[in-house]
Parts: structure tokens; sequence; C-alpha cells
């Protein structure tokens, strides 16, 4: 009988988080650069090279891959054969390895959690409790499939009752222009199919945790009806032109994984979940040795991609820029900040908007400056701050008419697209919003030369900083005159992609 110790288990849940933390799975690496290789969009190219550089450096510098270290879910596998060691639940358990992870001195992660969701939403300061899901199933060992899951593509997940007439693909294709770009492509979809509501989400999670292997799949050909499924979805939505980061580009998805269970006759349940460009998740297998050991990728799995600022960017002085200089700026045009800016997400946005309408004074003047949305990881050693890549952008949308009106802010900057009325507001008022990339939050902390809280410290991660800043870099997502890159860009590659001829085997 095998008999697994708590702690054993307990260490295993943090080493996990704490590896996926900083290493990209190889099979997303390995598919990453193969994308790169083939795209042809110079946006999506730059993007893709930051995305990959990003890798490389957080796996050498043992830091995380994405500033948003994700809420934790775990599916345990537990055999009934299996005897524990143990005070302590399942899921005690595994909380007590979650804040083991993301409070490590030598490599703290965000805690991004907040309890009384509808209420105060106050951050419970080591990212517990995890979602987790238990099974009993046959066998004396103990198998788990982890995630580390970000915010930015989980709130982009859908869910349908269809019809049992209706068309799966259609469907999951209608859906990808409405996500936007908030879920950081290129990644990965997931799709649960069958069961009941909750149980096609949980089929969309879990497939998630499976491995990239579009490309050995097309080589081979499917074998049955699920594989098809998968091929048609993903040559589908990359026929939509996204792109990474929704620039317009070749590659939106990697791969479709697609998990059905039986289903009622009168249902047709279907769930679609999006796994970023940050993709953290790994299986493990405890059986009474000891804690779970987690190889590496080797430097040789990271392609020769380093990314460098473009020679022809536009550097900008942050300092003294003016509205008659931002007015120069067109959409998908490179930049490179240097200077001063404050920092600022939902929190302090919801904060500030409410001091407004009470015609209190802000604690920061915004007068002629930029915002970026952003909660950073908090410093080690010698850093300035840790990884500190941007958050989705239309979170902000319904505070920016007050803020641009208000209090003479003159750009934002964030990950993906703006909605509609935030785009009006930006040409009403003439500001302008930077899209840094998602997914690559390392390499822009490398930017950062100075950090300091200037208001709202109760909120954590979500302060008000103030950020100095050398050689950033961002692109123009929408212009003055409301002229955004994430609809201009994806509809010129969705009609070059639909140019492409078909291959004829």
């Amino acid at each position: 009988m095998t008999v697994i110790r708590q702690q054993d288990f307990i260490d295993s849940i943090a080493g996990a988080l704490q590896f996926i933390s900083y290493y990209h799975p190889t099979d997303y690496i390995h598919a990453l650069a193969d994308a790169y290789r083939v795209e042809e969009s110079p946006a999506a190219k730059d993007a893709m090279a930051q995305i990959l550089t990003n890798s490389r450096m957080s796996a050498q510098g043992h830091r995380p891959v994405c500033q948003d270290t994700g809420i934790v879910v775990a599916f345990v596998r537990i055999g009934m054969s299996v005897r524990w060691d143990a005070s302590l639940n399942i899921v005690e358990m595994v909380n007590a390895g979650v804040r083991k992870a993301y409070l490590d001195a030598d490599n703290p992660l965000r805690a991004s959690i907040v309890a009384d969701p509808a209420g105060k939403r106050k951050n419970t300061g080591d990212n517990t409790p995890a979602v987790v899901h238990v099974e009993l199933v046959q066998g004396d060992g103990v198998e788990v499939d982890i995630a580390a899951k970000g915010g930015g593509s989980e709130n982009k997940s859908r869910f349908a009752m269809l019809n049992p007439s209706d068309d799966a693909v259609e469907w999951v294709v209608s859906q990808l222009p409405g996500m936007g770009a908030g879920w950081c492509p290129p990644g990965m979809l997931g799709i649960g199919i069958g069961g009941s509501a909750e149980k096609a989400m949980l089929l969309a999670k879990e497939s998630l945790m499976q491995s990239i292997d579009m490309t050995k799949l097309k080589a081979r050909g499917p074998q049955n009806r699920i594989e098809e499924l998968r091929i048609e979805i993903c040559d589908r939505v990359n026929a939509l032109g996204i792109g990474a980061q929704g620039l317009g580009g070749l590659t939106t998805v990697l791969d479709v994984k697609i998990l059905d269970y039986p289903t009622h006759a009168a249902s047709k349940p279907i769930a679609m979940i999006p796994n970023c460009a940050a993709t953290r998740h790994i299986h493990f297998e405890l059986n009474g040795s000891g804690v779970a050991q987690f190889t590496p990728p080797k430097l040789e799995d990271y392609p020769d991609v380093h990314w460098k600022p473009s020679p022809d960017a536009r550097r900008i002085d942050l300092n003294t820029v003016t509205r008659a200089d931002i007015a120069q700026w067109q959409p998908g045009e490179t930049l490179l900040l240097n200077g001063k800016l404050f920092t600022g997400r939902d929190a302090a946005h919801k904060r500030m908007v409410e001091m407004l309408a009470k015609g209190e004074q802000l604690p920061v003047d915004f007068n002629g400056r930029f915002i970026y949305y952003v909660g950073p990881v908090d410093p080690v050693r010698d850093e300035v701050v840790g990884p500190a890549g941007p958050t989705t952008a239309t979170r902000m949308d319904k505070f920016t008419d007050t803020m641009l009106e208000q209090t003479g802010l003159i750009g934002m900057i964030g990950k993906a697209e703006r909605g509609k009325a935030a785009i009006q507001s930006i040409k009403k008022h003439g500001a302008v919003y930077l899209m840094a990339v998602g997914g690559a939050a390392y390499l822009v902390a490398q930017a950062i030369k100075k950090s300091r809280i200037v208001a709202f410290a109760d909120l954590g991660m979500e302060a008000i900083y103030e950020f100095e800043v050398e050689d950033m870099p961002v692109t123009v997502a929408v212009d003055v005159n409301g002229c955004s890159v994430h609809e201009i860009g994806p509809a010129k590659w969705s009609g070059r992609i639909a140019a492409i001829p078909v291959k004829v085997a």
C-alpha cells in the first residue's frame, strides 16, 4: 500500500508552481518558435520575439514569465489504494503548497486572489484558496495536473447551451472576434462538449493541461471526429487573422484541445477557455518515494531569438511630451518610452473615479501624463520592480472618459484592444492608447529603472506606482483620431489569408 506523506504533497505542489512560474512548457516554446519563423506580419513577429525572449530570460533568471501569476487550479486523482500520512485534507494541503510557493522569498509570486468577491474583494495575501477538483480512481498513486491561470485569459471564457443540431465549429469561430486579444494570443483553446453545464466547463479547463501537438496531428491526419474538429477549428480561427496580441497575423492559436462527455439528448453544452502566451501547467505523480521532481527545459530548446528595439523606433520623453507630439503618432508605430509614468488598475481607477465624483482631489496629478495598467510582482535582490507586464485594458474602459475629461491624462498603456466607447473617448479628448506585449513581463521590467508607490498603498499590487522607464517598448494601438490597430490589423490579415491558395494533397 502506498503511503503519501503530507509534506511531500505540499512540497510537490509548491515546487510545481514555482517551476511553471518561470519555465514555459517545452511544447509551447517549440510551437511558438515554429509560428515565429513563418509569421509574415511585422507587428505580430515582433510581439512573438518579445514573448520568446522573455521566456528565455525568465528561465535563466527564475522570475515569472508574466506578472499575473494566476489563480491556481488543480486536478488531483487519488488511487483508492493510497493511504495518507496527513493531518490536513486534500484541499488544505493544496492550499498549503500554494501559500509556500507564492510567499517564496527567492521568487515571490503575485497574490491576485480576493475574498468576498461580490463585496469588499480583499486580497488574501498568499493567493489562496486554490480551485481544487478531486477524483478517486483505481490505483496506488496520486496524479496531479496543476495550472496557474491568468485572469486575462480566464475572463475570455465562453459557454453556451447549443441545440443538438447546432454546429460546434461555427459557434467557436463566432466567439473569437468578440473575445478580442485580452487573452494574449498566440495560445491554445480548450473546448469541452457535452455533459451538463458545469461538466462542459471542467472539460474545457482540463483539456488545457494537454501538450501542444497540432503539427503532428496534421502530419498524420485525424483518426476520429474530435481530431477532425480540432484541425477544422484551428484552421478557421487562424484564418480570422487576429494574430499575436491581436495585431493581425497568420497565427492566433497554436492548438485546439477538445474533451467530450455523453450528454442529454435535448442538450449540447459547449464551453471554451483560452490559454494565454504565459501558459503555465504541469503534470506530476507521487508514489510514496518522496517529493516530485521536475526537469527544466534545456537552453537549446529555446530558438535563437533575441528581441531588441528597432533602430527606427521613435524615442519619447514622457516628461516633456505634449498633445501636439502625440498627434503625430501613427497606429502600429513602435515607440520607446523614457521618463516617468504612473500605474493604475481596476481598484485604483474605481477609487479615483469615486473621489472625483465627490469633488475630492486625487493624490497624484495626471495632467499631461501617461498611466500604465499594471500590477507588478514584488522585487527581489537588486530588482527595482518584479515582472511588470500590462493587464487587459478593456477593464478600464468604464473609467476612461472620466479620467480623460477630469484629470488631464493624455495617454494610457495596457494590453489588447479598447472598446468602442473608450475609443470614442480617446478621440474626443485627443488622447492615445499604447499597447505593451502581454506575456513579456520580465522583459518589460528591465526597462523600469525606478519604482515607488505614490498612492493607495493599501491596494497592494493594485496601488499607484510611479515608474521611471528607459526605452520601454510599446505600439500605438489607438491614435488621437480613434484609429485602432486591433481593427485594421486583423481585417488586413484575414483578407491576406483568404487570398492564399489552398494546398491540395
